[in-house]
C-alpha cells in the first residue's frame, strides 16, 4: 500500500511517500525558520499561507523522486491535530481534495502519533512493546506503547515543556529561534558546574515533569551575567542542557524500571539533542537496556512520519472516504 503524508501542523511543510511494503520511498521538507526568525517564533497566519505555496509542489518532487504518478497513491494522511489551526487546515483541506479527485481514502492523523512512530523508520527499529519519551515542541510525555494505537500516558509536563524551555532560553542568550539547536551548540563550550541549576521534579517520585522553574532560573542568571562574555553565556547553556537532560534520563530510567520493560524509545524535535542522545545511549548501556532514536532528519516535524502513523490507523479501520472534515488544534495522545 502506498501512502502519501501531508504534515502542516506549525512551520514545516512535510511531504511523504510510504510503501508498506518497500518503506519509505522519498520525502521533501521546506522549513519556515527563516520567515519566522525576525519576529522570534511563529506567526500562524504566515504559515498558513507559506504552506499554501508549499505542498503541491513538494508532492510533485516527492513523487518524481520515487518515480511514482499521482494515480499510484492508495491512500492520503493528514495531520489534522495538534497545532495551529490555520496551518491544519491547509494540510487537510489539500489532502483531501487529492483524495477527492482520486477515489482514494483519507485518513486524519494524530502529530504526536507520527512522532511517536518515527522511530520505527530506522535501522533497527524498536519491537513493541516499549517506554516511549516524546519531547516535541510544547508536549514532554512519557507513554507506555504496546502497540499501534496502544498508548497509555504515564507522564507529562504540568506547565512548561522541554522544547518550550529551550526556546525560552535561547532567547535569554541572545541566540534567536529556533532554541533548541542553537542552545545545544553553544554548551559545547560550557564547563560542567559553572552554573547551579534546579531539577524541576527530579524527585517527585513520579513521571510528572516541569521546566517553568528552571526557565525562570536562567532568567535570574542571565541578569547576573555580562552578556558580551562568550564564556559565560556557553557556561549558563550547559547549566541548563545538563539540567534537562538530568531531568528526562531520570524519569525515563524510572519509567523503565516501574513497567519492567527494557526498551527505550526517544522521539521528537528534543531527541536530536546530542547531550540527550549521549547521556541515554550510556544509561541504557550500563542496565542492559536498549534505546533507539528516530533518524536525525525526522526527529523534526516531516511527512514520513505522517505517512507510516497514517498506514498503521489504516490498519486500524482509521479513514474516510472524503467529504466533510476537521482539525483539532486540541487534542490528547490517548484519544487518537
Amino acid at each position: 500500500m502506498l501512502i502519501l503524508g501531508i504534515e502542516t501542523s506549525c512551520d514545516e511543510t512535510g511531504v511523504a511517500l510510504y510503501d508498506s511494503a518497500a518503506g519509505l520511498l522519498a520525502q521533501r521538507l521546506y522549513s519556515q525558520v527563516q520567515m519566522h526568525r525576525d519576529y522570534g517564533g511563529v506567526v500562524p497566519e504566515l504559515a498558513s499561507r507559506d504552506h499554501i505555496r508549499r505542498v503541491l509542489p513538494l508532492l510533485d518532487e516527492t513523487l518524481a523522486e520515487a518515480g511514482r504518478g499521482r494515480e499510484a497513491i492508495d491512500a492520503i494522511a493528514v495531520t489534522v491535530g495538534p497545532g495551529l489551526a490555520g496551518a491544519l487546515l491547509v494540510g487537510a483541506a489539500i489532502g483531501h481534495a487529492i483524495g477527492y479527485a482520486l477515489g482514494k481514502p483519507v485518513v486524519g492523523v494524530h502529530h504526536l502519533e507520527g512522532h511517536l512512530l518515527s522511530p520505527l523508520l530506522a535501522q533497527p527499529a524498536p519491537r513493541f512493546p516499549f517506554v516511549a519519551l516524546l519531547v516535541s515542541g510544547g508536549h514532554t510525555q512519557m507513554l507506555r506503547v504496546g502497540g499501534l494505537g496502544d498508548y497509555a500516558l504515564l507522564g507529562e509536563t504540568v506547565d512548561d515543556a522541554a522544547g518550550e524551555a529551550f526556546d525560552k532560553t535561547a532567547q535569554l542568550l541572545g541566540l534567536g529561534y529556533p532554541g533548541g539547536p542553537a542552545v545545544s551548540r553553544l554548551a559545547e563550550f560550557g564547563s560542567a558546574g559553572a552554573y547551579a541549576l534546579p531539577r524541576p521534579m527530579l524527585h517527585s517520585g513520579d513521571l510528572a515533569f516541569s521546566f517553568s522553574g528552571l526557565k525562570t532560573a536562567v532568567l535570574t542568571a542571565v541578569r547576573k551575567i555580562d552578556s558580551t562574555c562568550e564564556q559565560a553565556r556557553a557556561d549558563l547553556a550547559r547549566a541548563f542542557v545538563d539540567a534537562v537532560v538530568d531531568v528526562l534520563a531520570a524519569k525515563a530510567l524510572t519509567a523503565l524500571q516501574q513497567t519492567g520493560m527494557t526498551t527505550l524509545v526517544v522521539a521528537g524535535g528534543v531527541g536530536a539533542n546530542a547531550q540527550l542522545r549521549a547521556r541515554l545511549r550510556a544509561d541504557a548501556q550500563a542496565r542492559g537496556h536498549e534505546v533507539f532514536f528516530p533518524p536525525l532528519d525526522l526527529c523534526t516535524d516531516n511527512g514520513a512520519m505522517i505517512a507510516l502513523a497514517g498506514w498503521a490507523k489504516l490498519q486500524r479501520g482509521g479513514a474516510s472516504a472524503g467529504g466533510a472534515f476537521a482539525v483539532r488544534p486540541r487534542w490528547p495522545l490517548e484519544q487518537a
